[in-house]
């Protein structure tokens, strides 16, 4: 499974927002710099994040947008979520009028399993533990999960 682009530039976005978090509004062009993002694609990502509220955005020369609540409580799970368009890896897992085999589908329900386990330990992470140098307990957390059978 690959996220997009969108929500990978997304969490990199907040990443860099929560870094200056307290600094004063960030133009997008910085953080375009620092991240080596596109500009124009940035515009397009932090629409609905200003949308759902985790930015707010100020005009004028000394404008910019500025993190709409601290960094330790926005969780990377809910920025995946919102950019993927959902915390489903499968269309049919999230609504399964989309796909006629649904309803006799017996993997349907190991990709929901999957889904809602991904999710649940995205959530778990906020953008404070990836500032605070927990990020390596984040990955030795991964790496110390009892092993799953194979599949």
């Amino acid at each position: 499974m690959k996220f997009s682009t969108r929500s990978r530039y997304g969490t990199r976005l907040i990443l860099d927002m929560a870094q200056h978090h307290g600094h004063g509004p960030i133009q997008l062009g910085e953080i375009a710099r620092r991240q080596n993002l596109s500009l124009k694609y940035l515009e397009q990502i932090i629409r609905p994040l200003k949308r759902a509220n985790y930015v707010k955005s100020f005009r004028g020369s000394k404008g910019g947008h500025l993190l709409n609540k601290p960094p330790e409580q926005i969780s990377v799970g809910e920025i995946v979520s919102l950019l993927e368009g959902g915390a489903f890896l499968t269309g049919c897992a999230k609504d399964p009028t989309r796909c006629e085999r649904a309803a006799d589908c017996l993997t349907r329900y190991l990709w929901i399993e999957a889904s809602q386990a991904m999710f649940t330990r995205l959530n778990q992470i906020t953008f404070a533990d990836l500032l605070n140098g927990n990020k390596g307990r984040v990955a030795e957390d991964c790496l110390n999960a009892p092993a799953s059978r194979p599949v």
